[in-house]
């Protein structure tokens, strides 16, 4: 079997730095369904995210996009990336929309992880696989640096892969 060389391998990632891009979108019946690349860190460059700091984020990213009331039924999918250097976020809409077209949702997503302070949704054993795999300071970390290095600076740098 020849497998197809899927998108996000075709981006030259020596070129990649911190965005919010996007990586495809796709025609379903009468919906686009855009995925995009949360780009937190640059790829190859010995510095990722912990695994504590992926797991923590997922959590309260994926339960914040949700109870959005505009977008949580847009909501696909949202998961981290297997080379940690960020994750994937897929809208659905009835329309072409953009890195700037989310940036509110995420700046705000973002804000409220800088500024939580309750318990991480999900971190029980009957709830999560690896409930012991999280930590809350170093989330909150990552999340102030995207959004000081990426969310607060969004141009068209970031949200173009380099050709």
């Amino acid at each position: 079997m020849i497998l197809k060389k899927i998108n996000s391998f075709k981006i030259d990632h020596e070129k990649l730095e911190k965005g919010l891009y996007v990586s495809s979108v796709y025609k379903y019946n009468e919906c686009i369904l855009t995925t995009f690349d949360l780009r937190m860190k640059k790829p190859n460059n010995n510095d990722y995210l912990s695994n504590e700091s992926i797991h923590t984020l997922e959590h309260l990213i994926a339960s914040i996009l949700r109870s959005n009331i505009e977008y949580e039924n847009r909501i696909i999918y949202f998961g981290p990336m297997g080379c940690r250097t960020g994750f994937y976020l897929i809208i659905k809409s009835e329309e072409d929309i953009d890195s700037f077209t989310i940036k509110s949702l995420l700046t705000f997503t973002f804000e409220t992880i800088i500024n939580y302070e309750d318990n991480i949704p999900g971190v029980d054993n009957s709830s999560c696989g690896n409930y012991l795999e999280h930590n809350l300071i170093s989330a909150k970390n990552e999340a102030l640096a995207y959004l000081n290095d990426v969310l607060n600076q969004l141009n068209e740098t970031n949200t173009k892969y380099a050709k």
